[in-house]
Parts: structure tokens; sequence; C-alpha cells
């Protein structure tokens, strides 16, 4: 019964420091302590940065970890079940769609100012009128584009400031479009903005069906993935003479060895359905 009293200990002595490091980020006011630097003062900064869902994630494997140890009498298990518990969610989950929201947002945006451009309006008036129907991903940063319009700045200089903040290829170009209408004098600015609405549109229907596509091999790797600990995990508690091997050093060693392998495999797979990043054509003086 030692093994399983010490790991029990050790799961309410670990869970216990992670529930006050929890407690203390919400409750307990930061110091203005000029003595704490170094290490201690980062480790503090990044307990502070934890949220909920990552310290409650942290609790469960440990819990998970520490049964798992106390049922096999493996100490590596400890460990492994943090990290399981830890890592799988991000590795098996679906990754931000930030450039698809982005290209939504600019197909909305560049329809307002087409809408308000009909009435007369020219683009800088455009651009203060949209303010009030921009979609959420532009409305903050053309919020700051109208106020750098009232400072008197340039309006090319406060939409490459724009399309610094964005930092898209598919923003540089909605926005080089403007800076060259403006430029011209305005002539010409709602054709080319049609033409831009035509282009996002076939470019959201081309990253919509490539998603679709994407998203199928991550269904059937998460799906391995959950089926196979499920197997393992019921093999350990059914079938322990069969996992005897891993429990020497060398067996444990072997058994974090093939993990590793296996979670490499799945960053290295996730990373493959990533979109890569596409090359600007804006870049500002600085």
């Amino acid at each position: 019964m030692s093994p399983v009293l010490a790991a029990a200990a050790a799961m309410v002595t670990i869970g216990g420091l992670l529930l006050a490091v929890a407690a203390w980020r919400g409750e307990i006011p930061q110091r203005s302590s000029t003595r704490s630097t170094g290490l201690w003062t980062k480790a503090v900064d990044q307990c502070r940065k934890l949220t909920r869902r990552q310290v409650a994630l942290g609790v469960l494997g440990l819990a998970a970890g520490a049964f798992l140890a106390a049922v096999t009498g493996w100490p590596i298990m400890l460990p492994v079940g943090v990290a399981a518990v830890v890592g799988l969610p991000v590795l098996l989950s679906e990754p931000p769609q930030t450039e698809l929201r982005l290209l939504e947002a600019l197909d909305r945006w560049v329809r307002v100012m087409l809408g308000v451009m009909s009435t007369g309006k020219s683009i800088t008036d455009a651009l203060r009128l949209s303010v009030r129907q921009a979609p959420t991903p532009l409305a903050a940063p053309l919020a700051r584009v109208v106020r750098r319009l009232d400072d008197r700045w340039p309006p090319a200089q406060a939409l490459l400031a724009m399309a610094d903040e964005l930092d898209s290829a598919d923003a540089d170009a909605v926005l080089a479009a403007l800076m060259l209408s403006i430029q011209r004098g305005g002539s010409g600015a709602s054709g080319t903005l049609h033409a831009l609405a035509d282009t996002l549109q076939a470019r959201l229907r081309a990253l919509r069906e490539i998603e679709a596509e994407r998203s199928k091999p991550r269904a059937v790797v998460r799906q391995v993935t959950i089926i196979t600990a499920v197997v393992l995990g019921g093999g350990l508690l059914i079938a322990r003479d069969f996992f005897a091997p891993y429990g020497s050093p060398v067996g444990q060693a072997i058994l974090v060895t093939l993990l590793a392998v296996y979670a490499a495999s799945l960053a290295m797979l996730r990373r493959m359905t990533l979109p890569r990043r596409r090359e600007r054509i804006l870049r500002s003086a600085s």
C-alpha cells in the first residue's frame, strides 16, 4: 500500500499547489517588489498567465498520472499522465481559423465600403462611415485608422499602419487597392472594390474547401488516438502481466521513447495541416 499512499500524497500536494496558484492569480494583488527578479519572477508570471482550463487540466493530469502510477507501480506514469491530459487536447484540437475569419471580415467590409461609396462618398469618408458596420476582427484597426485621419495622418500612411497591424497578405491586397485609388483621386475605386469582392469570394470558397479536406485526417487521427489510449489504458488495468517488461528501468525508458515518438508524429501531422503563411506585399518604412 505504500506506493499507493505515496502517489496519492503526491497528487494531493501538487494539485493543492496548482489550485493555490490559481486562487492567488485571481484574488491576491501583484506586489510591486523590486527584489523579486530572475527565474522566480518569470515562473510567477507564467503561473499568473495560466487559465482556469489549463489549471484544471493540470490537476486532472496529475490525478490520472498518480492513479496509473499507483496501479502499475511505475513512477514514470505520473509525468506521462500529466503530458497526455495537457498535451493531447492541444495536438488533437482544431487549429484556430484566423485566416478564414479575417478573410470573411474583409469580404464583409469591402461590401460595406461599396455600399457607402455608391452614395457618392469619397474613400476617406467611406472609411469613417464603415466603422459603424465593421466586422469584429476589423473594428479596432478601423477605429485606429479613423483616429489617425483625425490626427491629420495622410490616408495612405494610415492604411499602411492598419496593414501592419493586421499582418495579412489578404488585407494587404485590399488596403493596397484603396491606397492606389486614393493616390489616383478615387477614379475607378468602385470598380477596383467590385473586383476585390469577387476575388475574396473565390478565395473564401477555396479556403473553405481546403479546411474541409484538412479536417478529415484530423478526425481520423483523433479517433485512432482515443481508441489507442482506451485500449492501452484498459490493458494496463486488466492484462498487467503483458506489460510487465515495461516495469524495469530499461522498459520505462523504452516506453517514454515510444510515447515521445508518437507525440512528435502527432505534432508533425498537425503542422502539415496548418496553412502556410503567405508573403505580404505591403511593408512600412520602419
